[in-house]
């Protein structure tokens, strides 16, 4: 095929605007952000998961020690009757069973609050590890907002450069013969389309030429198109070529 050395050179043009739009497709489909946004997913899961967990622990305690205080109350409570029937007790017997039971419901009383003490420590601590699993998955939450809301930025970056790149693509195609652009279509499927040869090395795929293909591309006129021995992409010759 002939083409003008001028048109030729525009296929860089185009080869370089079709480079920018797969890196905007890329950025697009892939943000930078997405593998640490789905990082933080899956452990806000795991976060969640463990304070479910803390906090079944937590309500497990709650109702443990309302239990016990339950038993206080109902110990006081007996404790008041005792002590009120053995003021009007006159039977030194039962005088003496009563405060056998008094005694006894002094030492209930001991074990339940030292049972409530220890209750309400542990209950500490677990308010604690609630508060600090609630702090992670706050911490977490933040982050993944704030990393999707960049990640919407990059998108739509992206989109506003997939955007002018398409148009800048297409203005430059309509200057370009239809059936060159479409001999660089082709060959983009298998390599870069189109590149320039600088200092005997074409950029498409970095093979230096050697002599007889050099040779070659010497004795080719500049409005014939030359293609890379190696990946066959339209060689772009150039005073920088080394030709």
């Amino acid at each position: 095929m002939n083409a003008a050395p001028a048109d030729q050179r525009r296929l860089l043009e185009i080869a370089d605007l079709d480079a920018r739009i797969r890196r905007a497709e890329h950025e697009r489909a892939h943000p930078p952000q997405a593998a640490r946004i789905q990082e933080l997913a899956t452990h806000r899961q795991e976060l969640s998961r463990e304070l479910a967990e803390k906090a079944g622990a937590r309500d497990d305690l709650k109702a443990e020690l309302k239990r016990v205080e339950s038993d206080v109350e109902v110990v006081d409570a007996r404790r008041v009757r005792d002590e009120s029937r053995l003021q009007a007790v006159t039977n030194p017997k039962d005088a003496q069973g009563l405060e056998s039971e008094l005694a006894s419901l002094a030492r209930r009383k001991s074990d339940l609050e030292d049972a409530e003490l220890e209750l309400m420590e542990r209950l500490d601590a677990i308010e604690a590890a609630v508060g600090e699993q609630e702090g992670l998955i706050a911490d977490t939450n933040a982050e993944g907002a704030r990393l999707t809301q960049e990640a919407k930025d990059v998108v739509a970056g992206a989109d506003a450069a997939l955007d002018a790149a398409r148009r800048d693509r297409a203005a430059v195609a309509g200057t370009i013969p239809a059936e060159l652009v479409a001999l660089y279509e082709r060959l983009t499927a298998r390599s870069a389309g189109a590149a320039p040869l600088v200092r005997q090395t074409c950029e498409g795929c970095r093979m230096v030429l050697s002599g007889t293909d050099l040779h070659t591309l010497r004795q080719t006129a500049d409005d014939v198109v030359a293609n890379c021995p190696e990946c066959g992409c339209i060689l772009v010759r150039t005073e920088e070529s080394g030709l």
